[in-house]
C-alpha cells in the first residue's frame, strides 16, 4: 500500500485575513480547497491512504471530507502542542498502516502547488536506495530561501541557511516540499519534543552519512503562503501553467455555473468566480479570486486580488493586489491601494479611499 502524509497544521498568517476561519489548505483555488487538488495528485500517483498532519482548526478537515467516497483512506492526527515539521511527520506516522522498515512514505507540505511527477519521485528514491529523498527546485534569486547542494550523483552534501551574499549563493537549488522518507528513518524521529526536518533531522542525517538524495526538477513550483502567489498559482491552474486532475481545459476563467456575469463583463486571466457571485455590466476581473455570493459592481475593476465569500465590490471601484475578508462592503467609487488588506466585515463609504485623484467634498458644514 502507497501511503502519504500531508503536513496542514499551519496557521496560515501571511494569508490573513483569509485564514481567519480557513486553514491554509481548505481555502479555493481553482474552483477546489487545495487540499482537494493535492489529493487527486496523490490518487494519481498510486497513493491508497493519507494522512493530515492538523492543528490549526483541524475539524475543518474532517468536514471537508466527511462525505469524501472516492477510494481513498484518509486519517487525521492532530497535534496537541506544536512539534514542528519533523515532530509532525512523526506524530502522522503513528497512523500508517504499512509497517515494513523499507517502505517509502511520500510527505507533501500543504501549501505547495508543485507539477513534480510523483511517480517518478519515488522511482529515484528506490533506485539509489536512498533514507530520504527531496524534491528540489531552481529558483532565479535563491536568497530568500535555504539552499540545498548535491554532488554529480544527486546526493545531498549539506543544508545551508538563506545566503547573506552572491559568494553565498553556491546553488540555486532549494527544497520544494516535497520528500519521501524510508519509513524506519521516519519512525526514528523524536516523538517527544518539537522537530524541525529541515533545521534538524536532515542536516543530522547528511552528517551521519545517510543517503540523503535530492531529485532536481524543472517542473512548476509555487509556494502559495502569500496572497499574491495565492492568486497566481490559482490562475495558473485555470489557464494550464500548472495542472491538476480537477482542473480540465486551459482557460481564460472559471466560472460557477450558478454565478451570473453580465455580458459586457470581462473575466479574464485565470479568475475564478465562485458559485452565485454577481458580476455587474462593464466590470473587469483580471487575474483574481472572487468568492461565493459576492456582488461586483458595474465598472468595478479587479486585478490580482481575492475577495473572500459575502463580500460587495461597490460599482467602479478598483482594487490591484487586495485581500478582501469575508462580508466586507467597499462602497462605490473606492479606489484601493496594492497589498492593502481588509478585516472581515469591515465597511467602507463610497468614495472614501482614493490613490489617483481629489477624494468627495466634505459634506459636513463648518
Amino acid at each position: 500500500m502507497q501511503e502519504a502524509i500531508i503536513l496542514v497544521g499551519g496557521k496560515g498568517t501571511r494569508l490573513r485575513p483569509l485564514t481567519n476561519h480557513t486553514p491554509k489548505p481548505l481555502l479555493g483555488v481553482a474552483g477546489s480547497s487545495f487540499i482537494r487538488h493535492q489529493i487527486a495528485k496523490l490518487m494519481h500517483a498510486g497513493v491508497e491512504h493519507v494522512v493530515f498532519a492538523t492543528s490549526y482548526l483541524a475539524g475543518l478537515f474532517e468536514a471537508e471530507f466527511k462525505d469524501f467516497s472516492q477510494d481513498l483512506e484518509i486519517s487525521y492526527a492532530v497535534e496537541d502542542v506544536p512539534l514542528g515539521t519533523g515532530g509532525a511527520i512523526r506524530n502522522a506516522g503513528r497512523l500508517l498502516r504499512g509497517g515494513a522498515p523499507d517502505a517509502p512514505v511520500l510527505v507533501l507540505n500543504g501549501d505547495i502547488l508543485s507539477g513534480v511527477d510523483l511517480r517518478a519521485l519515488l522511482a529515484h528514491h528506490e533506485d539509489r536506495a536512498a533514507d530520504v529523498t527531496l524534491h528540489l527546485t531552481r529558483v532565479t534569486d535563491p536568497r530568500a530561501f535555504g539552499l540545498v547542494p548535491t554532488d554529480e550523483a544527486g546526493r545531498v552534501l549539506s543544508f545551508l541557511e538563506k545566503p547573506k551574499t552572491a559568494e553565498e549563493c553556491v546553488t540555486d537549488q532549494i527544497n520544494a516540499g516535497c520528500y519521501v522518507f524510508r519509513r524506519s528513518v521516519l519512525d526514528a524521529i523524536p516523538a517527544d519534543r518539537e522537530v524541525s526536518v529541515e533545521q534538524e533531522t536532515f542536516p543530522q542525517l547528511v552528517a551521519a552519512g545517510r543517503r540523503v538524495f535530492g531529485h532536481t526538477t524543472a517542473d512548476y513550483w509555487r509556494d502559495l503562503g502569500t496572497p499574491l502567489a495565492f492568486v497566481r498559482g490559482s490562475a495558473d491552474l485555470v489557464t494550464g501553467r500548472a495542472t491538476s486532475p480537477l482542473v480540465g481545459r486551459p482557460a481564460e476563467a472559471l466560472i460557477h455555473p450558478t454565478a451570473e456575469v453580465d455580458p459586457t463583463a470581462r473575466v479574464t486571466g485565470g479568475s475564478t468566480i465562485g458559485p452565485h457571485a454577481v458580476i455587474g455590466a462593464h466590470a473587469v476581473v483580471d487575474h483574481s479570486i472572487i468568492g461565493g455570493n459576492v456582488s461586483v459592481g458595474a465598472g468595478a475593476r479587479i486585478h490580482g486580488s481575492v475577495v473572500d465569500h459575502d463580500s460587495t465590490i461597490g460599482g467602479e471601484s478598483t482594487l490591484r493586489e487586495v485581500v478582501v475578508g469575508c462580508h466586507t462592503h467597499i462602497g462605490a467609487q473606492n479606489e484601493l491601494p496594492a497589498q492593502l488588506r481588509l478585516s472581515c466585515g469591515l465597511r467602507i463609504p463610497a468614495r472614501a479611499v482614493r490613490i489617483t485623484a481629489t477624494a468627495a467634498a466634505c459634506p459636513t458644514v463648518h
